[in-house]
């Protein structure tokens, strides 16, 4: 009975392929290896696009891994159902899958541009994406038996060890290879294109004979379709991109660019009648020149005192150096910036230049390209010349979970190593209101490290006409505040915590008045119990 059985199952097991069956199981192997890279690269597009938008990219990162994995589960175990039908239904699994990948990009941002909210639809693409993946490798595996039957641990085997290579070659080809050259929405559509041509060559050719003319003729059209899908978003690309900043910013955008350390967008200035803005993903940080207050909120309680010597960390735009140039005794300034392009912006954007008084342009500055945490590092302790009077943190919003580095008590052991004798370090640590706890994490961090800090938060005023309501640094691009919350500011020393004082000179927009205020507005929020501090090991920051 049972050989009967075998006799009869042997016409339908028969492989009925057009090559041998080791040229057969290599190439399925190798579509393997191309669907593992492409379903990485989705992974990695929707971690990135999901931190960029939403922020707190710790978070973001681990919803959408667990999502996806559980999806994955979920695919593999509605797989089963589908192995009587193995290259039928792998082609419409790759096809789903390269359609939805390849247009997650597009979709994530146009929610956020219109609707201004991803979160939705950034869990639905990775639970869509995972259950798809997921379907992939039980399929798989019946193919590769299909060909040639061996023991279900070297097939498993030959099998996982192609979906990790390929998953090696998409998780670098993400960040040195489609994120600089084609960009996110452009990469993602490259990638679906990938990813369906791999699958429907597969089982269209490979695989045909095992498919009646009807359903080959369905496949080929739902391929087609796709790939025309595809092609068709990116010749869109463009315009897509173009509609989607001008919904999240307004309609005078002069400069977009993703650089590889963030997206810079310039909006507003020369012949539009608009204050200039500067958002830094999607963060306000320069708002026309009503910015220039925060800036000096920061700087010259700073500079009350020796500043011979002064390191400016971060700050990019140059409206923080503008002020430390005031300031005729300054005879060195070090500004160390990690985006290169924003650097290059502030030499020669006319708008930015005009606002931050052409300060690249002083002989007394030296730019530095680097990450400020790996160049004060590089600092040699006891070195003279590697010690300011004055050093100024105009970092990264300590809301963007990848900024916790440079609000680490590491980090500011680092700045207190390069301060000379007497000297001060000012700290730039975000909006006040709806973050005091992070704030005073931040000021809880600059004392673990040896430290004597005297907060203050800067009230907001509007940024002027067509500016929005009190639209201050730190705030999410098409938000409108009409209680924007205060800048909060740390100025701290070795010895004791410096007075808040402004030395000759300083702009009469900022007043000892306006300072007293200033150090007086955080006091009630001031926790009971210190705060513990921010490390390495473990970030606090953004607290919650």
């Amino acid at each position: 009975m049972i050989d009967q059985r075998h006799r009869n199952e042997a016409p339908r097991l028969a492989p009925r392929l057009p090559v041998p069956a080791a040229a057969a199981r290599a190439l399925v192997l190798a579509a393997v290896f191309v669907c593992a890279a492409c379903g990485l690269v989705y992974e990695l597009e929707l971690v990135a696009l999901a931190s960029y938008l939403v922020g707190d990219s710790v978070t973001q990162a681990s919803v959408i891994l667990s999502v996806m994995v559980f999806a994955m589960g979920c695919g593999s175990l509605l797989a089963k159902r589908l192995r009587g039908r193995a290259a039928a239904a792998f082609a419409a699994v790759e096809t789903g899958l390269a359609l939805v990948g390849g247009l997650s990009v597009m979709v994530l941002y146009g929610f956020f541009a219109w609707f201004g909210q991803a979160t939705p639809a950034i869990v639905g693409c990775a639970f869509a994406i995972g259950v798809l993946t997921g379907a992939e490798v039980p399929l798989l595996m019946t193919l590769v038996q299909r060909i040639r039957r061996q023991d279900a641990g070297g097939a498993v085997a030959d099998l996982f060890a192609a979906d990790y290579v390929g998953a090696l070659v998409g998780g670098l080809a993400f960040p040195f290879l489609l994120l600089p050259h084609f960009g996110q929405l452009t990469g993602a559509l490259a990638t679906g294109v990938v990813n369906a041509a791999a699958g429907g060559a597969t089982v269209l050719w490979l695989f045909r004979g095992d498919l009646s003319r009807r359903a080959r003729g369905w496949l080929l059209v739902a391929n087609v379709l796709v790939l025309a899908v595809l092609a068709g978003a990116a010749a869109a690309s463009g315009p897509f991109e173009r509609a989607a900043r001008r919904a999240v910013y307004g309609g005078d955008v002069q400069v977009a660019e993703q650089t590889p350390v963030q997206e810079i967008v310039l909006t507003g200035g020369g012949s539009t009648g608009r204050p200039l803005r500067l958002y830094l993903d999607g963060r306000l940080r320069v708002a026309g020149s009503a910015t220039a207050r925060y800036a000096q909120a920061l700087v010259h309680p700073a500079m009350n005192g020796p500043h011979t010597r002064v390191l400016v960390l971060g700050g990019g735009d140059g409206l923080a150096l503008r002020e430390v140039l005031r300031y005729g005794d300054v005879a060195e300034v070090t500004a160390v910036q990690p985006d290169a392009e924003l650097l290059r912006l502030a030499r020669t954007e006319p708008d930015l230049r005009a606002l931050n008084g052409r300060a690249y342009d002083d002989p007394r500055v030296r730019a530095v390209t680097a990450d400020p945490f790996d160049w004060l590092r590089g600092l040699r302790p006891g070195d003279a010349r590697g010690t300011y009077d004055v050093i100024v943190a105009d970092l990264a919003d300590p809301g963007i979970s990848r900024s916790a580095k440079l609000y680490s008590q590491e980090f500011y052991g680092l700045a207190a190593r390069a301060l000379a004798p007497g000297g001060r370090l000012a700290v730039r640590a975000g909006t006040a209101a709806g973050a005091a706890r992070t704030f005073w994490t931040i000021d809880a961090t600059v004392r673990a490290a040896g430290l004597h800090t005297s907060p203050y938060w800067l009230p907001v005023s509007p940024a002027g006409p067509g500016a929005g309501a009190g639209a201050g640094p730190g705030a999410r691009a098409g938000a409108v505040q009409e209680d924007a919350p205060d800048q909060a500011y740390l100025l701290a020393a070795r010895a004791a915590a410096p007075r808040l004082a402004l030395p000759p000179g300083t702009p009469r927009t900022l007043t000892p008045p306006a300072l007293r205020l200033a150090a007086r507005a955080p006091l009630p929020t001031r926790p009971i119990r210190s705060l513990p501090p921010s490390t390495l090991l473990r970030p606090r920051i953004p607290a919650s």
